[in-house]
């Protein structure tokens, strides 16, 4: 068993990129930390931390082993969890990357409904639109909307998310009501990601290519340049429900709205998952199993 140890020690400095913030994690001295450590490397027989006074890096060998050991780790700290019947008390950290109104109008609220179940476990929402790799940046998972070109990913299914097209009445009273996609070549058009919009008429999918004066990757802008007058928005449903119904939107074009696409949660391939993270997720796709 000897073989074992200051393995807790080194993932703990890898991870932090410094003793000192390995030790306050795992709630030990600085010098044990650099004692275990030594120790490891002397055993294994190469070095797997490269020192100075400012960092503490990986060498080559130091980064391969981590990532051989990390899911070691996860596995013991779960079936620690599994056998002591944590399940029910969950703690440590759980990170989440999400992006646009989705997120902070839905997800946000649900996640803080899944905290409010457990006092001792920390949530880190990232609300950026920046697309994380889960693996590096230490992300249990993400929220993604559309198509996924991560096939090295886990993805389950979270919403569906059919579109509508929206206008206010003093854009509409101003430039007129397009009843047919193919008017919106006439119209400013508010553009979030994608500046062909895909409609259905008859059964049939139809792209128009459009164009506007505000663009923007934040729904929430695209809906307030909307309200203002600026043009005409194609978004899921969802980002305008609450305006609609405050009738600051018009929706326009309702018999050629597309399907839209999907919101999934996406998280790594792994062999063992935190207790945590599992019930998240469950959480969260039961929490959305009748959202509309």
């Amino acid at each position: 068993m000897d073989s074992f140890e200051g393995i807790i020690e080194f993932a703990a400095v890898a991870k932090t990129n410094g003793f000192s913030a390995a030790a306050k994690q795992l709630g030990c001295s600085t010098s044990h930390v650099s004692r275990q450590v030594s120790r490891l490397e002397k055993r294994l027989g190469c070095a797997l931390l490269a020192r100075s006074t400012r960092i503490v890096t990986l060498t080559d060998n130091g980064s391969t082993y981590y990532q051989q050991v990390k899911d070691l780790i996860i596995g013991l700290e779960q079936a620690n969890e599994q056998v002591s019947q944590q399940q029910t008390h969950l703690t440590g950290t759980l990170k989440v990357s999400a992006a646009g109104g989705f997120a902070e109008h839905f997800l946000a609220p649900a996640l803080m409904e899944f905290a409010s179940n457990y006092p001792d476990l920390t949530i880190e929402l990232d609300l950026n639109s920046r697309l994380v790799n889960l693996i590096e940046d230490g992300v249990d998972f993400a929220i993604r909307y559309g198509e996924l070109n991560d096939s090295s990913l886990i993805a389950r299914k979270l919403v569906s998310r059919p579109l509508m097209a929206v206008a206010s009445k003093s854009y509409l009273d101003k430039h007129g009501v397009p009843k047919h996609p193919v008017h919106l070549k006439h119209h400013n058009c508010l553009i979030a990601n994608k500046e062909t919009w895909e409609f259905e008429s008859d059964g049939k999918k139809e792209q128009i290519k459009v164009n506007g004066r505000w663009k923007s990757n934040n729904a929430n802008l695209i809906m307030q340049a909307c309200i203002k007058g600026l043009g005409v928005a194609y978004m899921p449903k969802s980002t305008f429900e609450d305006a609609v119904n405050d009738n600051l939107l018009i929706p326009i074009l309702a018999p050629y709205w597309g399907r839209g696409a999907n919101s999934w949660i996406v998280y790594p391939n792994k062999r063992f998952m935190p207790l945590r993270v599992r019930a998240a997720i469950d959480f969260l796709v039961e929490y959305f199993a009748t959202w509309e």
